[in-house]
């Protein structure tokens, strides 16, 4: 009984994979380090809606 194995340097990661992690970093960003200096102007209500996020999460934010 012979099986194939492929090596791991020569499996491809799919772009959509890379595209799920930007958008998680991108994301928790968003959440753990933006004090409403990024998106003050375009979305103020950001910093309000992961407020209580961050300090449950003991995030320092102010």
């Amino acid at each position: 009984m012979s099986s194939t194995v492929t090596p791991a340097a020569a499996q491809r990661v799919p772009a959509w994979a890379y595209l799920t992690a930007l958008l998680a970093m991108l994301l928790l960003y968003l959440m753990l380090q933006d004090n409403g200096a990024l998106l003050s102007g375009i979305a103020p209500y950001v910093h309000e809606f992961t407020h209580d996020g961050r300090h449950a999460l003991g995030v320092p934010c102010h």
